[in-house]
Formats: C-alpha cells, sequence, structure tokens
C-alpha cells in the first residue's frame, strides 16, 4: 500500500497545536521531527547508552501525517491545514507553515529486520534464527547449535554486548551450575548457560514480552529454565521476594547497560557466594571505569576483563573478606 504523506515546515512552539489540530481533522499517525535536545527523562526512557548527536536547536520542526484512506481527498484536506495554520499564526509563531506532499510505501516493519539476522558463530557455537531451516545451515558436527526467534524482545545474540557474555559464560560455566539471567531479553544468554551444561536457570525481565519471547525460546530449543517478569531495582518487595525464596547463584549474568548495571553491582551480591561470578555486559567503553569502580566498591574483585569493538564485559566475584556467608 502506498501512503500519502502530507509534511508541515514549523516552529517547535506549534508542535503541539498542529498535532492537534490534524487530530481534529481526523489525521491519525503523526510524525515530528525536530533538533530539541532529550530531557533526561527521555534518555532514561530511552535505554540506550549511545545517544543520538544532534545539531543545535535552531526552533524548526517538521511535523507529518499520514493518510492511507484512497477514498479520502487530499487536496481538499491540505487546504483545511491551510486555513488552519493561517488563524494559528494570527496568536503563535509558526515559522515557514509550508505544506509538501509526498508519498511512502507502507512496509511489513516488524517483520523485515529479520532479512538481517543471519546464522553466526561463535566458538564452539552456531546461533541461527528459527526461521532458517536447519539443513540450510552448514552445521558442524559437534558444536552447539542454538535457534533463536527474538519476537518483539531484544536479542538475537549477534550483538558484541551478548557475544562478550557468551565467551565469558562458556569459560565460567560448570556441569549442574546455577544461573541468574538478570535482563533476560529474548532468553539467549539463559539457553547457551543450559547448553552449556547448567542445571538450573531463572531469567527476569521488566517486560511480559521478552519473559513470553524466553518461554518460547526454551522450547525451540529443548531446554529448560524458569522466567519471570519483574524489577530488581525499581521494586523493593520483588526484590526482597527475590532474596528470600531463591537460593545463591553460581553465575549471575547481566547484558543490560552500564547505567543499569551500576546500581546492580549493590543489589547482585545478595544472591552471590565466595565461588559465585558475576557476569556484567552491555557496557559502552567510556563507561567502563564507572562500571569498575562501582564492583570495587561494593566488594568485588574483578576476574576478567573482555572487549569487542567499544563494548566491554566483567567478570566479578566478591570479596571474601566481605561476605556474610
Amino acid at each position: 500500500m502506498i501512503w500519502k504523506k502530507i509534511t508541515i515546515e514549523t516552529t517547535t512552539e506549534a508542535v503541539d497545536m498542529i498535532s492537534y489540530t490534524l487530530g481534529e481533522l481526523g489525521v491519525e499517525g503523526i510524525q515530528v521531527e525536530d533538533k530539541v535536545p532529550l530531557s533526561e527523562e527521555d534518555k532514561k526512557a530511552m535505554f540506550i547508552d549511545i545517544l543520538p548527536e544532534l545539531p543545535p536547536d535552531d526552533g524548526v520542526a517538521f511535523v507529518s501525517c499520514y493518510v492511507d484512506d484512497p477514498e479520502r481527498d487530499v487536496d481538499s484536506l491540505v487546504e483545511q491545514i491551510k486555513d488552519e495554520l493561517n488563524d494559528m499564526a494570527s496568536y503563535m509563531d509558526i515559522g515557514a507553515g509550508t505544506i509538501t506532499l509526498g508519498v511512502t510505501e507502507d512496509k511489513d516493519w516488524i517483520n523485515n529486520w529479520k532479512e538481517f539476522f543471519q546464522p553466526f558463530r561463535l566458538g564452539n557455537t552456531l546461533i541461527k534464527p528459527a526461521w532458517i531451516p536447519t539443513d540450510e545451515v552448514d552445521h558442524v558436527p559437534g558444536e552447539i547449535m542454538i535457534e533463536i526467534d527474538p519476537g518483539t524482545a531484544f536479542g538475537t545474540g549477534n550483538h558484541e554486548t551478548t557475544r562478550l557474555c557468551i565467551e565469558l559464560l562458556e569459560e565460567y560455566t560448570k556441569k549442574d551450575s546455577e544461573v541468574l539471567d538478570l535482563g533476560c531479553g529474548s532468553g539467549i544468554l539463559s539457553i547457551v548457560a543450559s547448553k552449556f551444561g547448567a542445571g538450573y536457570v531463572h531469567g527476569i525481565d521488566i517486560d511480559a514480552l521478552a519473559v513470553e519471547a524466553s518461554y518460547d525460546n526454551c522450547r525451540l530449543n529443548q531446554v529448560q529454565a524458569d522466567f519471570e517478569q519483574g524489577d530488581v531495582l525499581g521494586d523493593s518487595e520483588f526484590l526482597q521476594k527475590q532474596i528470600a525464596t531463591h537460593k545463591k547463584y553460581d553465575i549471575i549474568v547481566a547484558n543490560i547497560l552500564a547505567d543499569v548495571i551500576i546500581p546492580l553491582t549493590g543489589i547482585v551480591k545478595e544472591f552471590m557466594t565466595k565461588d559465585s561470578i558475576f557476569i556484567s555486559s552491555g557496557i559502552i567503553n567510556t563507561k567502563e571505569e564507572a562500571v569498575r569502580e562501582a564492583l570495587e566498591q561494593n566488594g568485588y574483585r574483578i576476574m576478567a576483563v573482555s572487549r569487542m569493538n567499544d563494548w566491554v564485559a566483567f567478570a566479578a566475584a566478591r570479596n571474601e573478606a566481605q561476605l556474610s556467608d
């Protein structure tokens, strides 16, 4: 389907009013482009460490809307918008107020990303998309094969942060290890730990869709793991329940973000013994020292540091002198 696109060049001051007006005209799917710096609240909501670099805010904004109804008269809609803009200009700065028309193709954005997820190897592990038949993949005898369908959850395994975790899991996971996967995403690290010989795996994620995807992927790979939705950082009641009902783990793995890893260092130790290992990844290199400092201040000794491109992962153990168990 081809959508007709209407774009208005205006000011950031007028964006809200124009968006409201378009809604009143029966238009849905409004897009705003501007150079307004992100607020601290916005940055936290984005859950990313690498933020987009924007040029200086010049006060200009582009408001676009899309029309997919073949029976709607776009020319008439444009005239209505012009009338509204003229009226608006009498009491606020709408900037250029120019309108341009274009078209855009309606694509299956939910699934089109799959063409970029191809099988890849990491050591003795082959990770492949679930939608590619096994007989179409060059599977080497003896290697571990993991099938993943992330759905809408994060985690194909192809990102450097996940690769770093897999390498450290392969090094530290022993037969019958008990593993806690914090921020399990699609469940890939839980599956990897099971394939490497873990006897019990428990995954936690704040997103219900991630929990669902993790269970689906475990069934796909014929491994067992327990998953639940929860927030060990923001929900103290949930955290206390975890501490009270779950015993210590041999390995805790968290592939999240540096800004989440840092406060986690003070929590994860509640699940560790003197022999436990905390694997943390998702750390951009510019925040490596901040994470290192948090680990050391919370009584960890760093066992290994792995790097891949701009990303860093730590493997750390507890300092026995600071253990109470």
